[in-house]
């Protein structure tokens, strides 16, 4: 399973977890949800089970549980600000659609 994050998602990861001293890292899940069927959560980590596996990128930790890993395996995950927009940005070759708007995804 593999996980690619691009130097300017590293940075913001950094900056994020600055603010939070107690995570351990930070976890990125999929949840069920939205027009298309699943969604990315990013969050601290503040415990990590059995079922999580850790990737250490640039010295930030990355959790991810196995159900989860499995549907974003290959996946890039990029920072990008647009004007006034900002947005980490997933890019899922498992992916089958998106929504319009971008928050959801099926596979």
């Amino acid at each position: 399973m593999e996980l690619s994050i691009t130097d300017n998602a590293i940075k913001r990861f950094k900056a994020n977890l600055s603010n939070n001293p107690d995570a351990k890292g930070l976890r990125i899940s999929i949840k069920p949800t939205g027009c298309n069927g699943y969604s990315y959560v990013l969050d601290y980590a503040s415990d990590i089970s059995n079922d999580d596996q850790i990737m250490t990128f640039s010295d930030v930790s990355v959790v991810v549980d196995n159900e989860s890993l499995q549907l974003i395996d290959g996946t890039e995950i990029d920072f990008i600000e647009e004007g006034f927009n900002q947005v980490f940005k997933f890019t899922n070759p498992n992916a089958t659609g998106e929504c319009g708007c971008g928050e959801s995804f099926s596979i």
